[in-house]
Parts: C-alpha cells; sequence; structure tokens
C-alpha cells in the first residue's frame, strides 16, 4: 500500500507530505483546490508523461517521493531483485524529480533507473482510475485491453506462445515479400556482387599477408644497417680475441679444475652450454648476413602489393580476415541469387507452416477470450445490478479483425496483428426491452460511470495491486445512485487500500479518514494544503458538501446522518 507521498514544488504545492492508511481515504476541497494535482504528482510517480510545466513557477525541480509497503509474495519483488534493487525491508521507495528543463530522474529505493522500469514497479503497486478513464470505454479498439486485462492469467502463456508464434510469421513473410519484389533490382544486385567477389579472387589474399609484407618491406628498406649490426654482432663473437675465443679458454681452464674438484663439473656444464649457444648463434648470424641483399624491385612489388590490400580494406574490411570473410557471404548470398526460385519455394513452404501455427494458437486465444468474455460479463452484471443498473444487458462481441496481416486458409483469408485474430466491443442495453447496442452510443455519463467502476471492482480482484485510486469516478450521478457507488467503493477498499477524490457527500461520509484539499496564500503564492479532518469537521465539510457555500443547521443535521448511516452500513458490511 502507499504509505506516504511527498510532494516539493509541483505546481501550487510548494511542499507537502501525505500520509496515507489502510482502507478507504476521501480527498475533499473546493474546486481548483490541488486535489486533482496531487493525482498527478502519485501519476507522475508511477511513470506518468513529465512536463516542465509541472515544476513551480521560480523553482529548479519538482520532486515527489512514495513509500510503498509490499506484501512477501507480491510479484514485484522478483523483477526489483532482477534488477539489483533491495527489498528485504518490505518497502519500496519511488522518487522522480522533474526539471525546470524537462529532464526526468527516476529513483527506485535510491538506485537510478529508468522510466520504463519507474512505470514497471510503480503500476504494479498502484492503479489510478481517473475521469478521463472512461474514454476507454468509449473507444471500442481498447475494449480488447480491457477484456485481456480480466483475462490475464487465463491467456498468459497461450498469448506469450502465440506472440513468439506471430513475430516468426512476420519475419519469414517479410522475406518472401523481399524475394519476390523486383526481378531487375535483384538481377543488379546479382551482377554486383559477382563482381565484388571477383574483386577479391583476382587478388589471391592468404591470411595475414598484410603483416607478413609490411615486416619484409621494413626489412629491406633497413637492410644496409640490418648488415652493419649483425656484421658488428658477429665480429665480436668470432676471431682472436673475441668472446668465442675467451670462453673457449674459460672451458679449458674449468676442465682442469672440475679434474680437481668435482663440485665444479655443474660449471663446466653451463660454460660448455653458453660457448654452444654462441657458436651456433655467431653461424646463424653469419648465414644471415650472407641472404641480405637490397633489392629496389622486390621493395617495389611489396609497395604495390600493400597499395592493393589497402584499396581492398576500404572497400570491404579493416583487416585480411574481414576481406575473407566478406567474400563467403557474398558466396553465400550469389548462392541464394542464383537459386531464387528454390529459395523463394523453401520459404514460402516455411512461411505457410509458420501461417498455420499462428492461426491455430490464435484460435486458442479467441476461445479463452471467448470464455473469459462470458465471466466478465457475469461478475460486471451482478455489480452492476448493486449500482441500480440490474435491467442492464451487457454482451462481449468477439470478432474477426478485418485489417492486419493476411493468413490465407482452406476456408477464408483471416487477418492477425500482435494481438491475435480478435476484435472486441462492448454492447449494452441499459434498459429493459430495449435491443444491445454499442456501449459507446447508448451509455450516458453516469452510465458510464457505473459500468466503469463496475469493471474496477472486478479488474481489481485479479490484479496484484493493493492500492487504488478514484479520481472522481462518481460524476454525473445522485441520489440512491450515488449512495451505491459510495458503498461500492468501501467494498473494494475492504481488500485494497483506496484513495478517492468525491465530491459526493455519500462517498466522504463513508470514508475510514477525510483529507481537506484547500488553497492557501502564503508570501503572495498560492498553496497548497492537507488536513485531515476528525469527526466535528468531517461532519462540517459534509454538510458544505451537501449545501454549498452556505453551511445550514439543516446541511449539519443531514450530514450527520449520512454519517450513522454510513457507520451502520460499516458494521454489517
Amino acid at each position: 500500500m502507499l504509505e506516504e507521498i511527498t510532494i516539493k514544488n509541483f505546481a501550487i504545492i510548494e511542499e507537502l507530505t501525505i500520509s496515507f492508511q489502510t482502507g478507504l481515504t476521501v480527498l475533499t476541497g473546493e474546486t481548483g483546490a490541488g486535489k486533482s494535482i496531487i493525482i498527478d504528482a502519485i501519476g507522475l510517480l508511477i511513470g506518468a508523461r513529465g512536463s516542465v510545466e509541472f515544476v513551480r513557477h521560480g523553482q529548479d525541480r519538482a520532486e515527489i517521493e512514495g513509500l510503498f509497503s509490499i506484501e512477501k509474495d507480491h510479484p514485484i519483488r522478483s523483477f526489483l531483485e532482477k534488477t539489483g534493487i533491495d527489498t528485504s525491508d518490505d518497502m519500496v521507495i519511488l522518487r522522480r524529480d522533474i526539471t525546470n528543463r524537462g529532464k526526468s530522474i527516476c529513483r527506485v529505493n535510491g538506485k537510478l533507473v529508468t522510466l520504463s522500469i519507474l512505470r514497471e514497479v510503480g503500476q504494479s503497486l498502484l492503479d489510478i482510475h481517473a475521469q478521463h478513464e472512461h474514454q476507454e470505454l468509449m473507444q471500442p479498439e481498447k475494449h480488447l485491453t480491457i477484456l485481456d486485462r480480466f483475462a490475464k492469467e487465463m491467456i498468459k502463456e497461450t498469448l506469450f506462445d502465440y506472440k513468439n508464434r506471430y513475430h516468426t510469421y512476420q519475419r519469414l513473410r517479410s522475406q518472401w515479400r523481399k524475394w519476390q519484389e523486383n526481378d531487375q533490382e535483384m538481377a543488379n544486385r546479382l551482377d554486383f556482387l559477382q563482381y565484388q567477389l571477383r574483386e577479391i579472387e583476382q587478388a589471391s589474399l592468404s591470411p595475414n599477408e598484410d603483416f607478413s609484407l609490411e615486416k619484409e618491406r621494413h626489412v629491406l628498406s633497413h637492410s644496409e644497417k640490418l648488415y652493419q649490426q649483425l656484421g658488428s654482432t658477429y665480429n665480436s663473437l668470432n676471431g682472436e680475441g673475441k668472446a668465442l675465443d675467451w670462453i673457449g679458454q674459460a672451458v679449458a681452464h674449468i676442465e682442469e679444475a672440475a679434474q680437481i674438484d668435482s663440485e665444479m663439473a655443474v660449471q663446466l656444464e653451463r660454460i660448455q652450454e653458453a660457448l654452444f649457444t654462441l657458436e651456433e648463434s655467431a653461424s646463424d648470424i653469419r648465414n644471415r648476413m650472407e641472404a641480405i641483399s637490397f633489392d629496389p624491385n622486390r621493395l617495389n612489388e611489396i609497395e604495390a602489393r600493400l597499395d592493393e590490400i589497402n584499396r581492398l580494406k576500404r572497400k570491404y574490411g579493416e583487416t585480411v580476415e574481414e576481406i575473407l570473410e566478406h567474400a563467403a557471404r557474398i558466396e553465400e548470398e550469389i548462392d541464394s541469387l542464383s537459386n531464387k526460385e528454390e529459395k523463394l519455394a523453401a520459404l514460402e513452404k516455411e512461411m505457410n507452416a509458420s501461417a498455420l501455427d499462428v492461426k491455430a494458437e490464435a484460435d486458442t486465444l479467441t476461445d479463452l477470450r471467448k470464455q473469459a468474455a462470458a465471466q466478465l460479463v457475469q461478475d460486471i452484471m451482478k455489480e452492476l445490478a448493486d449500482l441500480y443498473m440490474e435491467h442492464a444487458r451487457l454482451h462481449v462481441e468477439i470478432t474477426n479483425l478485418t485489417s492486419g496481416i493476411p493468413i490465407h486458409t482452406e476456408e477464408r483469408e483471416v487477418y492477425v496483428n500482435e494481438n491475435g485474430q480478435d476484435h472486441v466491443q462492448f454492447y449494452i442495453a441499459t434498459n429493459a426491452g430495449e435491443p444491445l447496442k454499442p456501449l459507446t452510443k447508448v451509455a450516458s455519463g453516469g452510465e458510464i460511470s457505473r459500468i466503469m467502476l463496475a469493471m474496477k471492482t472486478v479488474l481489481a480482484r485479479f490484479q496484484h495491486v493493493t492500492s487504488l485510486i478514484f479520481d472522481e469516478v462518481d460524476t454525473g450521478v445522485s441520489g440512491r445512485v450515488a449512495q451505491s457507488i459510495a458503498e461500492k467503493i468501501y467494498r473494494v477498499s475492504t481488500h485494497s487500500q483506496v484513495i478517492c477524490i468525491s465530491h459526493l457527500p455519500q462517498v466522504a461520509a463513508m470514508a475510514d479518514h477525510h483529507l481537506f484539499i484547500e488553497k492557501r496564500e502564503k508570501k503572495d503564492r498560492v498553496t497548497t494544503t492537507v488536513t485531515s479532518l476528525n469527526d466535528e469537521k468531517r461532519t462540517e465539510e459534509i454538510a458544505r458538501m451537501i449545501s454549498g457555500v452556505e453551511v445550514t443547521a439543516l446541511a449539519k443535521e443531514n450530514a450527520k446522518e449520512l454519517l450513522q448511516m454510513a457507520e451502520k452500513i460499516k458494521t454489517n458490511s
């Protein structure tokens, strides 16, 4: 649940800290006092789109921080562990800063995260139902999302499998269409590839050839100096009075010493090995000197060969190995292009098999959605009856898509997209005897509010979200319908924390905790404050909600009666 939120420099809010408790918390106050601004701040905290307009005028940034407690088995724990975020204390702290330059900084338990991670975590902890969400019901393209939200656990594995198969089919179809396209373009491509392959093959490259040639060029360019240094080295080793002569004498002397002292045999062996090694080195140096010759023609050949290799590097790769790998890839593509018909036939066969897999999985998904739709209708109808829409009839129509990626079956052509083959639309008859019509065309504002509340009540049972926010969901209702909405919201709060902004006294009376929001002027600036109301102040606030500007004695009596009735309902729930 949401334990506490701190808001700084956000719109008209200078600084505000609100603690929340379990049950139903109602926020009331005059229009424009800042109630919805608080909800906007919470929305940003769980990943809503930010804007510099939220930053209080004259400030560098807006800061929002929220503390949530989570259950031991909450599924967000595993997600947080994968991202390296500790939740051992059963707490999650979300923080979001928005600078006056539009930069958004997100943290979870002090760790910097992306907005997508903040959204993933936040929306698994808290769900906001605002007035504009009524639009979701008024857009048929969103109805599939609502149904899938209800059927999440039922369709999860099938939908995952379907999407994998759909993406495979999409990829194969794209390849197949590419192969079917312009023959002239493919012919030009084949000519181009054959030219590249001929150019590389004619060069007759060898692995690491460039390194060998560069080494040889370096030696040829410095052959005279090399000869001089090798000659000096050889003369230092060989000849009368030189290194080998002196070491030879040392061997003779150590041999006599070893005959006297056997322990010197080891030294004799070492000096003899040194002599043999130096004699071998002197011989190798002499042979290398004899092989050295400066050949200007060979140097020119090397330069020309390296120029050719560098020209190929600029076109096909940074090393000889990359050039040869490029040639191998070209050969494969040439082979494919040269055998286009065979390749196309094989690809078409694979694509058709994939299409059958997609269709089979889509059919399974449709069947599961139909089962879920029947249960959803049953559950919503029960909730609507509690909201004085007992004569309403709801129907979820699932039909085939009329656009998307086509799949040809033996019977007909069907269309699929990433979510399957289904188009979902809600139909309703709000009164007895009326025919079912699209929900978007027959429901009034008050009916839409009740239908959406009924859906939220049902969906809340199938989500792990333990905190719900209702932002003026009671718009357009009054009388007994308002009372039924109040009772419905209260019942939701018995198993989930509920925070509700309302202008209805009936809803306010059902609250376990009542917060009053008002604007105050401070240092010539308007700011929002929050006050927790005691019983007496609650009565006055509900009376104000009943009567308007002037709180009359009769309004106070009505408020007391509402509170007493609310307590009876809670006791009997």
